[in-house]
């Protein structure tokens, strides 16, 4: 890099970068600032079309405010799909609403195909989105691949059923092993519950530490390590003990 030298009063000698150096740091801040933005923009941008794509073939053309205005209008299919599903919610809540919901699923249970698939999915969407539920709302360490590594997992429900009955005796957690830099790949597995340590950080951040690579840090993560050797140091004292 070409730099320019400028003498002090001390006969010391001040590096100054070349104007070309100071375009390209310019350009990579200008990147920085505008390259996020871009990305929200367009993420915003198609879930709202796509969202609408879908809506609109369901509305008819009659009650479509693209019918009558001049140019398209975005964000009616979203507006329209939060209304739905917040009166279908709502009716769902009413005796008459589940009613015809256990009706619905009635029918539904008697198609062979479609049972299975109609529980599978209404089981995730249930894991995922009940307000009751506690999958995948806390994180936890446990040691993988090796000894003294640790790696942040979710924690799941605890195993149930059939899969509870073949574990050995002890209490079980089922936790899931996400993959970097894309955590929605990973291993599914179960441990003994004392082999997990739950620590205090959110499931976004932990996201965001997995996708990053640890680029990203969150607040709890200078924690970790220190968490991490306070439970190694309590296992070899039971060992030892042992």
């Amino acid at each position: 890099m070409n730099q320019i030298n400028d003498p002090l009063a001390d006969g010391s000698v001040l590096f100054r970068p070349s104007f070309g150096a100071r375009i390209r740091t310019w350009f990579l801040t200008g990147l920085i600032i505008a390259g996020p933005l871009a990305v929200t923009a367009w993420l915003v941008w198609w879930f709202v079309n796509t969202i609408d794509n879908w809506v609109k073939q369901l509305v008819p053309p009659v009650l479509s405010p693209d019918t009558y205005l001049p140019i398209r209008v975005p964000g009616v299919g979203v507006v329209l799909a939060f209304v739905g599903l917040t009166l279908l919610g709502f009716l769902a809540a009413n005796l008459a609403g589940r009613t015809l919901l256990k009706l619905g699923e009635t029918i539904l249970d008697r198609m062979p195909v479609v049972r299975g698939l109609y529980k599978s999915v209404k089981q995730i969407f249930e894991t995922i989105f009940s307000q009751s539920g506690t999958s995948f709302r806390h994180v936890g360490l446990v040691e993988f691949p090796g000894k003294g590594m640790w790696t942040i997992v979710f924690i799941s429900a605890p195993p149930a059923g059939s899969v509870a009955e073949a574990l050995p005796p002890g209490a079980h957690v089922s936790v899931f092993l996400p993959c970097t830099p894309n955590p929605t790949t990973g291993f599914y597995f179960f441990l003994p519950a004392s082999d997990v340590i739950e620590i205090p950080m959110s499931p976004d951040d932990a996201a965001k530490l997995i996708m990053s690579a640890g680029l990203i840090q969150p607040e709890t993560q200078t924690a970790l390590g220190a968490m991490a050797e306070k439970v190694r140091a309590q296992k070899a004292l039971k060992a030892d003990s042992a």
